[in-house]
């Protein structure tokens, strides 16, 4: 083989190997995952929050320009939340801060990602994928305030 051959393999197993450490550190280190995807049913187009028990939450969330609905979420301290995002229109962003959820909003498909929120606050939820003129405006909240019995 050409040395600049040996070169170019060096340096595709070298990114490779980078790629794939990289990959296994957010999984096992950072505790990173990927939202689940769920068979598409009408149940999931209509925005609600359910309590299932005083501790467990389902939010269904519909993203549609310009803006998330429900746009306030109230639940208590320690609860665990299943989102259920869809869209009615365009491709939207689903981001919460400080809560590693980071979710594509598709027309016709539904993600999930649960999510338990241990400290009361403010949690703002934003579109990150460019949506339209009005993509700025895009927001939500996640208000923790109340522990649970």
């Amino acid at each position: 083989m050409d040395k600049h051959e040996v070169r170019t393999l060096f340096y595709t197993g070298l990114v490779l190997v980078t790629f794939l450490t990289a990959l296994l550190f957010s999984l096992r280190v950072k505790n990173i995952d990927l939202p689940d995807c769920v068979p598409y049913s009408e149940i999931y187009t209509q925005p609600k929050v359910v309590q299932l028990d005083d501790s467990t939450y389902q939010v269904f969330a519909i993203a549609q320009m310009w803006n998330f609905e429900p746009s306030e979420i109230f639940i208590p301290v320690g609860a665990e939340v299943d989102f259920y995002l869809t869209t009615k229109d365009v491709v939207h962003g689903f981001h919460i801060s400080e809560k590693n959820v980071n979710m594509m909003a598709v027309y016709g498909g539904i993600n999930k990602k649960t999510v338990k929120f241990d400290r009361p606050g403010i949690y703002p939820i934003i579109c990150h994928e460019y949506c339209g003129s009005g993509h700025q405006h895009m927001r939500a909240e996640v208000i923790v305030n109340y522990p649970t019995n």
